[in-house]
């Protein structure tokens, strides 16, 4: 056991795939370790020290936690109709469906339309499930939602769906790449929907970075689409470097840039297809929101081609993925289907009668 954890991190590696079944299958430790070798000290304590990694997440300056809602004055619309479908909820990163804010809100939803509500998670428990969060890239989570979504039977004729923060980019994913069962609705809340151009909250002039902000600082520089790094970390995948989306480097290794349409030469009529099934989108911004930068990409506005001399937002409909239609956003747009609300408040800091506000406007 001291050599496994100690010495032979190959061996370290490959025991993360008997720990975490659902988890990515990891380059070889030396790769890593030549690349970022912070990013692999995290990648080590997933396995040797799963529940303290948690708990670090969930600390960490970065953490998207479900805010905690009392429910005895929760006031349901009425008995669920023949039409009504269940809701699947995601949660943000740092957070866990096993966790009680998490659940809390599931709770509050299902009893306000009066429907089946869940919490899909991509790890087996509330270590698993909040380590993923960072350390599963997106294609992979979404691929493990997909399973368990595909697996539930309560949702085999569909589902309305909403997310918080990062757990957008999820029911976003399984839209394009699967939507089946489908999506009838999808409320996005603060989701990172075109990206982070910074992570604000890892700032140098942030009091206590940790480890975690260690790990982001390392990789998000020139080793942002390193592929070793885009198949390992979940904010990488959907970090959007303004000075470099035009790089070859962005545009050919980026899980965004091909998500977004933005990789040449790569057929999206299967993706558009499936997004086109959706009966409304909800885009969901905080207006002081202070996690996400440009806050406006939760309603897919973009950073300008002048930036950094020029950083007021390009507003959604003046965007390269609007204009040319490159996922499926402008033609859902002349359909009707894209609505939009916003909230006083920081990333998912939203209120109990706000969140029933939107599901009672949008999913009943």
């Amino acid at each position: 056991l001291t050599r496994t954890l100690g010495c032979d991190r190959f061996w370290l590696m490959m025991l993360a795939l008997s720990l975490f079944p659902t988890t990515y299958s990891p380059p070889s430790s030396h790769e890593l370790a030549a690349v970022a070798p912070t990013l692999l000290a995290l990648v080590e304590r997933a396995v040797s020290e799963p529940e303290a990694l948690a708990a670090e997440l969930s600390e960490s300056p970065l953490a998207a936690i479900a805010p905690t809602f009392a429910l005895p004055d929760v006031a349901p619309t009425g008995p669920a109709a023949a039409g009504d479908l269940p809701i699947v909820v995601t949660h943000g990163m740092g957070d866990s469906c096993f966790n009680p804010g998490m659940q809390s809100v599931v709770a509050l939803a299902g009893k306000t339309l009066g429907v089946e509500a869940v919490c899909v998670p991509t790890g087996d428990n509330q270590a698993s499930d909040t380590i993923n969060g960072f350390l599963m890239n997106m294609d992979k989570s979404v691929e493990a939602f997909a399973k368990r979504v595909q697996s539930d039977k309560r949702l085999s004729g569909g589902f309305d769906a909403f997310g918080l923060s990062q757990g957008n980019n999820i029911i976003r994913g399984y839209i394009a790449a699967y939507n089946d069962p489908p999506v009838r609705n999808f409320l996005s809340i603060c989701g990172i929907n075109a990206g982070v151009a910074a992570f604000p909250h890892c700032a140098p002039s942030t009091p206590v970075l940790g480890s975690i902000c260690e790990a982001l600082t390392e990789v998000l520089g020139k080793l942002a689409y390193n592929p070793i790094v885009q198949d390992i970390l979940f904010q990488a995948n959907y970090f959007r470097d303004p000075t470099r989306r035009n790089s070859s480097e962005y545009l050919s290794h980026s899980r965004l840039a091909l998500w977004n349409g933005e990789r040449p030469g790569v057929d999206m009529s299967a993706r558009k297809a499936r997004w086109a099934k959706v009966e409304r989108f909800v885009w969901v911004e905080g207006s002081r929101d202070s996690m996400v930068w440009p806050r406006q990409g939760e309603q897919w506005g973009d950073v300008p081609s002048g930036y950094p001399k020029q950083l007021s937002p390009v507003p959604y409909n003046e965007t390269r993925w609007y204009t040319e239609d490159t996922f499926g956003l402008q033609t859902a747009g002349k359909a009707g289907k894209n609505f939009f609300e916003s909230f006083d408040g920081d990333h998912i800091r939203f209120t109990s009668a706000e969140l029933q506000g939107w599901l009672k406007k949008y999913f009943k």
